[in-house]
């Protein structure tokens, strides 16, 4: 249940970040990740950007 819970929230993120809605911004991405609602390699797959905590 946990990794589906995590695939949902990584599909979820990327779709409005890719559609470019204002809350979900590269500083907003790495409150999820702090928040463990993704992972590090989520949010570079997202991105394109190395997480830096």
């Amino acid at each position: 249940m946990k990794g589906d819970v995590r695939i949902i929230c990584y599909l979820i993120t990327k779709r409005y970040y890719d559609s470019q809605h204002p809350l979900y911004n590269n500083d907003s991405l790495k409150f999820f990740v702090s928040a463990k609602m993704i992972m590090p390699k989520e949010y570079k797959l997202i991105t394109n950007v190395d997480f830096v905590a």
